[in-house]
């Protein structure tokens, strides 16, 4: 017999708003806002959890002191949405990181995020090939990547911010070797190194 979902779990007339998963208890798993619904995040695979730690390490060691980057952090980009993106990469005032409400602080304002990075896992396809990149064009991000696990290796699919009439992402280039950007700040990232251990 399996056992009910917990009252935290059932969701409020109207659909859940942003703001209410502040109100989350501790022990609730990983989760993201959708539309108004919760989706529970799976369990990341090894492909998913060494590309994150690679491109996060690579993307601070690159970025400009008011520039940082953080994992698996949430944004409100509207009333019922809340994605967690793998990876964001955004400014912040300059000695703003000195405050503790900077440190204590649960999400990122979207008008602040310069990039954000998606790792395609079997379950998350549609999420982060469609639905996710249309809510962070609709609030503005400049800067989105998928990263795509392939037969040779990883693939980063980058694409920027095309507000000239409806706001949408528009194809950039497709990296399996290495990346060299100049925007958001500039990167050369060895593709071919994301999976494979030093």
């Amino acid at each position: 017999m399996t056992e009910p979902l917990p009252d935290w779990f059932l969701t409020p007339p109207g659909g859940w708003t942003a703001d209410d998963m502040d109100d989350l208890p501790p022990e609730a798993p990983r989760m993201e806002l959708i539309d108004g619904a919760l989706v529970l995040l799976s369990p990341r695979t090894r492909f998913h959890s060494r590309v994150m730690r690679y491109l996060a390490n690579a993307l601070e060691d690159a970025a400009p002191k008011n520039v940082d980057v953080l994992a698996e952090m949430t944004m409100k980009p509207g009333k019922h949405q809340r994605p967690e993106p793998d990876l964001l990469v955004y400014e912040f005032e300059e000695d703003a990181d000195r405050h503790l409400d900077w440190y204590r602080a649960a999400h990122v304002p979207p008008e602040d995020v310069l990039l954000v990075i998606e790792i395609v896992s079997p379950e998350s396809r549609e999420r982060d090939r469609t639905t996710k990149p249309m809510k962070y064009a609709a609030a503005g991000i400049p800067h989105f990547w998928r990263i795509e696990p392939e037969d040779e290796g990883p693939a980063i699919h980058v694409y920027e911010l095309d507000g000239a009439t409806a706001p949408r992402y528009v194809p950039i280039t497709i990296a399996r070797e290495r990346l060299k950007l100049d925007v958001p700040f500039p990167i050369d990232i060895d593709v071919r190194a994301l999976t494979t251990r030093r």
